[in-house]
């Protein structure tokens, strides 16, 4: 017996980047519903976090991202759009991290409820932006290992 041919991205898909996937998606949705809880609570002017809208914004890609990771699966020729976009997150969580950190530099204690949910903001976007090195990390091997 002659076994089956490996399928596109198969040594990829065996280090199942769909749970880092629907990791980001989990993240992402609780990104927006922090997002939402701070556009209804808070002024626009009292905070980089609400004026930036960071978390609806970083939420959103994120959704996004892991929704492609994981369609690669049933689509692998995904995988150049999905890379793309997990580079973007990593970047887009890089500039919302350090909005979030100035405004924690501004510690007010008349405000410290919001901080404390700024806080856990940014241990989010801490594993968002662990998760998708992960996957460029992968994805970047995956490219350069099928173009030799």
């Amino acid at each position: 017996m002659v076994p089956d041919d490996k399928g596109l991205l198969h040594d990829l898909l065996q280090k199942q980047p769909a749970v880092l996937g629907s990791l980001q998606i989990a993240s992402g949705l609780l990104s927006v519903g922090v997002g939402i809880i701070f556009s209804l609570a808070q002024e626009m002017n009292e905070s980089l976090f609400t004026l930036f809208r960071v978390s609806h914004l970083t939420g959103i890609l994120f959704i996004i991202a892991g929704g492609l990771s994981n369609l690669l699966f049933k689509y692998p020729r995904l995988l150049p759009v999905s890379h793309v976009a997990n580079c973007g997150c990593i970047v887009v969580a890089a500039v919302a991290a350090c909005l979030i950190i100035v405004d924690l530099s501004n510690w007010n204690p008349a405000y410290e409820q919001y901080l404390r949910v700024e806080l856990l903001e940014l241990c989010v976007l801490g594993l968002e932006l662990i998760l998708s090195t992960i996957l460029c990390f992968w994805f970047s091997r995956e490219k350069s290992s099928k173009s030799l």
